[in-house]
């Protein structure tokens, strides 16, 4: 693995999936909001869980989970929509919960596993003081 370069001043929020914990830039996110009722739109892929009116926009909300081909479970009062700055547009991501704002001493290059779609999704692996954390890649994520 190499070491990407990386300086003090990227934060990131720390999201949790599970037991897993994930980073996204602070500079994508729009807001973090409360679960709320989502409109389902039939015939989407199963990540889409639907839309939701945003102070009068309306914004895509996709399960981080059900990206990850993990198996959905049951929201609780810490689950949490991250609404994202993605091409121009919102995107709402459906997390298990939200830990906490960190930066990285250092972040590595994800290992290769050459043509993996699951380390796709991830941009590198930061050192946090309790361990490893997945840097989310929002634009391999987000695109189909």
């Amino acid at each position: 693995m190499s070491v990407l370069k990386t300086t003090h001043q990227d934060q990131y929020i720390e999201v949790g999936i599970g037991n897993e914990k994930y980073a996204l830039k602070i500079d994508d996110i729009h807001e973090i909001i409360k679960m709320q009722t989502i409109t389902c739109i039939p015939n989407t892929r199963s990540y889409i869980k639907g839309v939701i009116n945003l102070r009068g926009k309306i914004i895509s909300i996709i399960s981080l989970r059900a990206r990850f081909g993990l198996q959905e479970e049951d929201n609780t009062k810490l689950t949490r929509i991250v609404v994202v700055n993605f091409m121009g547009e919102m995107v709402g991501i459906i997390v298990d919960r939200v830990n906490q704002v960190t930066s990285f001493s250092a972040i590595q290059e994800p290992p290769d596993h050459s043509g993996d779609q699951q380390t796709a999704y991830f941009s590198g692996i930061g050192h946090a003081g309790a361990g490893l954390v997945f840097i989310l890649n929002l634009i391999n994520i987000l695109q189909e």
